[in-house]
C-alpha cells in the first residue's frame, strides 16, 4: 500500500475510525456548500467504503489525510480516474475534501503535491486534470497554488441537471 507523508500529514488507506469523522464533514453544509447536497451517514459511509476498495485494488486513489501531531483523520486528497464521461476523458483527476475546522492551513496544497509527485513520479503519468463548480474559488486557489493551468474550456458537468447553479465547472490541468 502506497503511503504518502508530507511535513505535517499521513495520506493513508482508510481506516474504520475515518467513517465517523468523513460523514460529519460530508453532513456539514458549508463543506458541501459546491456540491449537489450533502451526505447521509448511509451515503458517506458507502462513498468511503468505495474509496477504500479502489485504493486496495490499484494501490492508489482519493487517501484519508491524517493529521500527523494528533493522528486525526481531515479528510481526504488524492487521485481518482473520473467515473462518469466528460468532454476530456479519460483523466486522472486530483481532488480534496476537508473539515472545515482544518481549512486555511494549507493542508489540502501540501497533501495534493504530494499526491501530484506520486502522479507523475510513480504513474508515469502525463496529465492531470481538476475541476470544480464555477462558483468554489477555494478550491480554484488550490489549484492555483499547485501552478495547475486554467485550460479556459469550462464544462457543464453531466452529473448536474442542465440548469443547475453549479453545473458550469472549470477545468485546470498540469502535465509532468
Amino acid at each position: 500500500m502506497n503511503q504518502l507523508e508530507t511535513n505535517r500529514l499521513k495520506l493513508r488507506q482508510w481506516l474504520p475510525s475515518d467513517y465517523a469523522p468523513f460523514a460529519e464533514l460530508n453532513a456539514d453544509p458549508k463543506v458541501m456548500e459546491y456540491f449537489p447536497n450533502t451526505l447521509s451517514e448511509t451515503e458517506s459511509n458507502a462513498y468511503a467504503k468505495k474509496m477504500e476498495t479502489i485504493i486496495s485494488n490499484q494501490d492508489w486513489g482519493f487517501w484519508a489525510v491524517e493529521l500527523k501531531t494528533t493522528n486525526s483523520f481531515i479528510g481526504f486528497v488524492g487521485l481518482h480516474q473520473a467515473d462518469v464521461e466528460l468532454p476530456f476523458s479519460p483523466c486522472v483527476e486530483i481532488g480534496w475534501r476537508l473539515s472545515k475546522k482544518y481549512w486555511n492551513n494549507g493542508y489540502a496544497t501540501e497533501a495534493a503535491r504530494a499526491a501530484l509527485k506520486f502522479a507523475f513520479e510513480i504513474l508515469n503519468l502525463k496529465e492531470v486534470v481538476s475541476f470544480t463548480s464555477l462558483k468554489n474559488q477555494r478550491s480554484e486557489a488550490v489549484m492555483q497554488r499547485l501552478n495547475m493551468i486554467n485550460t479556459n474550456q469550462n464544462f457543464q458537468h453531466p452529473k448536474l441537471p442542465i440548469g443547475h447553479q453549479l453545473r458550469e465547472h472549470v477545468l485546470y490541468k498540469i502535465t509532468s
